[in-house]
């Protein structure tokens, strides 16, 4: 099972921000993904292409 919980790093820990239902000494395995947009743009910029017709309105009418 994953779930995703909300912690906040302090003097060295992360701590849980919230309740957290764990059994004490239980082992899991963590993924940290920082809470910033900074640094998006340009990563998302190299992904920008131009195309030669309207593929949201193709997308729209497909789905009527």
């Amino acid at each position: 099972m994953s779930k995703a919980i909300k912690v906040k790093y302090e003097k060295g820990v992360l701590k849980p921000i919230g309740e957290v239902e764990l059994r004490e000494g239980e082992e899991l395995e963590v993924i940290v993904v920082r809470k910033t947009f900074k640094g998006f743009s340009k990563e998302a910029g190299k992904y920008r292409f131009k195309v030669g017709r309207d593929i949201v309105k193709e997308f729209i009418e497909e789905r009527r």
